[in-house]
């Protein structure tokens, strides 16, 4: 990256303009010139600049009004401002001064080293605030190109996970040999989790690189929705006890597929994470005119300083067995919410029990 930096001198006076790109002369230092305040708006227009050192006396337009211009355009609004003045401090002159935008003063006869540390200061922050943002833009480059690849990598994975799950499922049905069949059941149950995984990558890349996870409104009738959900996963865990309670209207325009997505997400961390021994309490709230919510409670508590990351993508499940995920299905479910204008919240009420509660209007987009 090129770390030379330009300086704006302007002055009506060649020979002071002449000195004044002597003192400056550096091997990473590029001066402009201008003698008039049109040529300095010319100049910033065509150039950024680390500095701009302004003569007030100038006939037309005087250095304070083009500091007034300068701090009024977009463009040159953040360009540092330091004016030059042949007249002795004066407070009201100073003041005029720094409302019109200058970071500082240099009253002449200039003292070369006063002019050189103040401007090598402002040179310096310039170079750190361009490299900063070159950096930043590299790793956000990278990043990008990072879930672009995974979002790739996911899509071309699926086609030949289903044909591995197809062969599992058909050796499972037809074969007679019980080694054969558990060997085929477990190639399915680990077939199913990557899918599992896959899907959740894809999600995470759609939600970074999409601005969110897309949705599809339809009419849903969020009881019959969630308790298929419910019967599915108490099937799956026939030795674990989940109950559904429910109330009010609990229809609504919403994306069924995806918001049996965040049912069966929030289901499972409670699975996962609960007490073995505690009961998953599902409740559905469509009492409030506008809005539903869903809420998924077991029995066991989160440490406080884990609860401000739990929706974070992979830090939430960092410190706990991936087996079962990448960590991304708290991060799902509030992107899924968000998408449906609705809003997630987890509290965990001492050392009893923790509650996600989902909140989404009715109309869902």
């Amino acid at each position: 990256m090129d770390q030379t930096v330009k300086c704006l001198l302007v002055d009506d006076r060649e020979e002071n303009l002449t000195a004044l790109a002597a003192l400056l002369q550096d091997e990473g230092v590029r001066t402009l010139t201008a003698r008039s305040g049109d040529e300095a708006l010319e100049a910033l227009l065509a150039h950024d600049v680390a500095l701009a050192l302004i003569d007030v006396q100038m006939p037309d337009m005087d250095g304070l009004e083009l500091a007034e211009i300068m701090r009024s355009n977009e463009r040159t609004r953040q360009v540092p401002i330091i004016l030059l003045t042949a007249g002795s401090p004066d407070q009201r002159h100073l003041f005029k001064g720094y409302e019109n935008g200058a970071a500082d003063f240099i009253y002449k006869p200039i003292d070369p080293q006063i002019l050189k540390n103040k401007a090598g200061v402002f040179f310096q922050l310039y170079r750190q605030k361009q490299q900063l943002a070159h950096e930043l833009h590299e790793r956000t480059e990278t990043l990008r190109l990072n879930e672009m690849f995974a979002a790739v990598l996911g899509h071309d994975l699926r086609s030949p996970l289903s044909a591995i799950l197809s062969s599992a499922a058909a050796i499972q049905i037809r074969s007679t040999d019980p080694l054969i069949r558990e060997a085929a059941g477990r190639a399915l149950s680990s077939g199913r989790r990557m899918r599992r995984m896959i899907d959740d990558m894809l999600d995470l890349s759609r939600a970074r690189l999409g601005g969110g996870i897309p949705i599809q409104p339809e009419p849903v009738d969020l009881r019959m929705l969630v308790q298929r959900v419910v019967h599915e996963h108490q099937a799956a865990f026939p030795e674990r006890r989940i109950s559904l309670e429910d109330t009010g209207n609990l229809s609504g325009n919403w994306d069924p597929v995806r918001l049996a997505q965040l049912t069966s997400n929030l289901i499972g961390n409670a699975l996962q994470h609960g007490e073995k021994s505690g009961e998953i309490s599902v409740r559905l709230d469509g009492s409030a005119p506008q809005q539903v919510t869903l809420s998924v409670a077991n029995a066991g508590a989160i440490h406080p300083a884990r609860v401000p990351h739990l929706f974070d993508p992979f830090v939430a499940g960092q410190n706990r067995d991936r087996a079962d995920g990448l960590g991304l299905g708290l991060y799902i479910v509030q992107q899924i919410a968000h998408a449906h204008r609705g809003s997630v919240d987890v509290r965990s009420h001492g050392d009893t029990h923790t509650v996600f509660t989902v909140e989404m209007p009715r109309t869902g987009t």
